[in-house]
């Protein structure tokens, strides 16, 4: 069950020619891969490109009948491998990832890719998920365009761009015998707009036709003596060739006037951010027209050197805007001219940061600062700028933020992981601290207050892997953690296979949430929902046993707080040798309301007797010393203020987004703080017997009610 249904979008995906598009940059790129004849098509979900992942499995049908095979990819590197069908065939393939993190997990079979090189078109959409809005390390994938002597496109944030990149990115790539990889940031794939559509095509050379014709061609299999004339031919003949494509194409644009004292070179993805910065500095206006020469690298590597040196003669300084460290095209742009002794003026990490996101508000201090040195006259006697973060600078702001603790992100609520760090706190509480390897995934969260809990994070899968160091004799055991995702992505060989293999002491935690939660809530091996298309219920038990674990457990329901204690205590304290593994399962909450939801409002809606619990806070028995919460922190549960004239403190108090799980009741009664939980359940289309008990128990709490009251001291005025 993935995090929407894309059911809407996949009807889009059926326009033909003359119609019109309309919708996100990344469902753009999905109606882009159909309309270019592609015969295949895999990756593994992230962000920022889950949406196309998510539409594809949707557009199974749609697909099929266009004779376009389509698959969830176990991990990049699978992803990767998967082209390995363009090497020897005219077949065009794209596959999809989150960058840098999948680039780095895909970066072996990307080495045997490019060096080889393709037959047909290959094409990588790499997420670029950086800046202020992403979710892992902040580095740059130009980098492995560079090494491996892949093409990397970087198209202009709007609609059109962006799939006559898709189009022409496997044209590059046949011209080229090279594999092209595409990057989109996280605004480009949720920009909005529209574009004509083209008919759909089926491929020109199917994979069935492959199948019944196989060819091999020694010269691209990557073994010597092919291989050391890989690099000969990447130099001399594909980079020419697509040099010579770039030029006839005319990817790369110019835009404002022809001639000019200044200039700015920039990256397509770039675009939209520069022409803002370049309308507030009163440059440019809203229809795209520039005052200062623009030339825009649609194709970010390889450079066209001729153009770059062309668009440089004669000015007096440009300026290089290329996002994120190292400054690669900035350096690349100095040995061309220098090259070619043309003295223009290099300008870019001297005025725009080094590294970080340029946001508008960045790009027109920086381009300001480059103007008023090199252009002045260009600037006029504009006023100074506004304060672009006027709101933050605010002293009442300030004084807010001093008083105010910061909310760090956490668990969503009724979150399955919540209990299993709560256990391990309290287990803490008994036999001490211990180191903890983390992972990728919402359990990471768990670094984060209340629970405070973890060392470090080395990639997905890797949690187990990364606490192997620890295999020492000592009083104490690694614990490491890894999600069930983590698990089929790379760690059952990588982090538990390594384990098991070298007799490892420590303790690993699978978190069996039944889906790959943080990408969006998509199917993987253990899922135990049925899906017609995959093949789901394998067990993760079973799956650690078969490679030999003997110390396992499994705990069918984590929100048991005292059971998932007292089995992490027998895991640390075990005498038996060799890991020991705990499968920790519980379905991911946030997917489970998703479709439990609709489905409990339309059985009410029917007429049916239905159940809703909830819990809450007996705010006359809650003393208010908000243990509950420090080891909770699930967002309903709350505090409030009482009348109680005994209480100086609020006291604890679950508000309306409870969704049942009994989590704050369960930690309450394992760390024995207090009675105050309860659970009511809630009756949607109650019985005759339903309304009887509820006048009975009515009756007799009114009862005990007054008898209390009539016993009272009361003061008379």
């Amino acid at each position: 069950m993935a995090e929407r249904s894309f059911a809407r979008e996949v009807e889009d995906l059926k326009l033909g020619e003359g119609d019109i598009f309309r919708g996100e940059g990344i469902l753009a790129i999905t109606k882009a891969l159909l309309q270019s004849g592609v015969s295949y098509v895999g990756g593994y979900q992230g962000s920022p490109i889950s949406h196309l992942m998510d539409v594809l499995a949707d557009a199974k049908d749609v697909m099929e009948d266009l004779g376009v095979h389509f698959e969830t990819s176990a991990s990049e590197a699978a992803a990767a491998a998967m082209l390995s069908a363009s090497v020897m065939y005219p077949v065009r393939g794209a596959v999809t990832w989150k960058s840098t993190a999948g680039t780095n997990v895909a970066s072996d079979a990307l080495s045997n890719l490019s060096s080889g090189g393709v037959t047909g078109g290959a094409l990588i959409i790499i997420g670029e998920d950086y800046g202020e809005g992403s979710s892992i390390m902040q580095e740059r994938s130009h980098a492995y365009a560079m090494k491996s002597q892949m093409w990397l496109l970087n198209p202009r944030p709007n609609l059109p761009s962006i799939v006559q990149a898709v189009e022409e990115g496997f044209e590059l790539s046949e011209a080229s015998n090279t594999p092209v990889m595409l990057q989109v940031g996280i605004r480009s794939c949720h920009v909005h707009g529209q574009f004509e559509a083209k008919d759909n095509k089926r491929p020109n050379y199917t994979l069935k036709q492959a199948l019944e014709n196989p060819v091999r061609d020694v010269n691209r299999i990557v073994l010597p003596p092919a291989s050391f004339l890989h690099e000969k031919e990447k130099l001399e003949k594909r980079w020419p060739a697509a040099v010579d494509f770039i030029k006839k194409r005319q990817l790369n644009e110019y835009f404002g006037p022809s001639e000019g004292d200044v200039g700015i070179i920039l990256l397509g993805g770039m675009y939209n951010g520069v022409m803002r910065a370049l309308q507030q500095l009163g440059l440019a206006d809203v229809y795209g027209n520039s005052a200062v020469p623009l030339y825009v690298l649609n194709v970010a590597y390889p450079l066209v050197d001729d153009q770059m040196a062309e668009f440089c003669a004669n000015k007096k300084a440009v300026l290089m805007v290329e996002e994120g460290a190292p400054e690669y095209i900035e350096q690349s742009l100095n040995t061309i001219l220098r090259r070619r002794d043309i003295q223009t003026k290099v300008s870019g990490k001297d005025v725009l940061p080094m590294g970080g996101e340029y946001t508008p508000p960045v790009l027109v201090k920086g381009i300001k600062n480059f103007l008023e040195t090199h252009q002045r006259v260009l600037l006029g006697n504009q006023p100074p700028l506004p304060d672009p973060t006027p709101v933050l600078n605010d002293p009442k702001v300030k004084a807010l933020a001093e008083v105010v603790p910061p909310r760090p992100p956490g668990f969503c609520v009724g979150c399955p992981e919540r209990p299993i760090f709560a256990a391990m706190k309290l287990v803490e509480n008994e036999l001490g601290q211990h180191h903890i390897s983390g992972d990728i995934g919402c359990h990471l969260f768990s670094i984060l207050p209340p629970f405070n809990i973890g060392s470090t994070t080395m990639g997905y899968g890797l949690g187990p892997a990364a606490a192997s160091a620890f295999n020492v004799a000592a009083d104490k055991r690694a614990i490491s953690v890894m999600g069930d995702g983590g698990f089929w992505h790379n760690g059952l060989a990588t982090s538990v296979g390594n384990a098991i293999f070298n007799k490892q002491d420590g303790v690993i935690l699978v978190v069996d949430n039944y889906y790959s939660a943080a990408t969006g809530g998509q199917d993987i091996p253990s899922s135990r929902a049925l899906n017609p298309r995959r093949k789901t219920n394998n067990s993760i038990v079973n799956a650690v046993k078969g490679i030999g674990a003997t110390w396992v457990r499994q705990i069918d329901r984590t929100y048991d707080v005292g059971k998932m204690r007292d089995t992490l205590r027998e895991a640390l304290t075990s005498k038996e040798p060799g890991p020991k593994i705990i499968v920790a399962s519980s379905e991911c909450m946030l997917n489970k309301q998703r479709r439990v939801k609709p489905q409990f409002a339309q059985a009410v809606k029917d007429g049916k007797r239905m159940v809703k619990e909830r819990f809450g806070v007996d705010e006359d028995v809650c003393t208010g010393d908000h243990a509950c919460i420090r080891l909770s922190g699930c967002p309903s549960l709350s505090v409030k203020y009482t009348d109680d004239p005994l209480k100086d403190d609020p006291v604890a108090a679950v508000d309306n987004n409870c969704v049942g799980c009994g989590n704050c009741g369960e930690v309450a009664e394992a760390a024995v703080l207090c009675p105050s939980f309860y659970r009511a359940d809630i009756i949607h289309n109650p019985t005759g017997w339903d309304r009887f008990l509820a006048r009975m128990r009515a009756a007799v709490i009114g009862w005990l009610q007054a008898r209390r009251k009539a016993g009272r001291i009361v003061f008379a005025d």
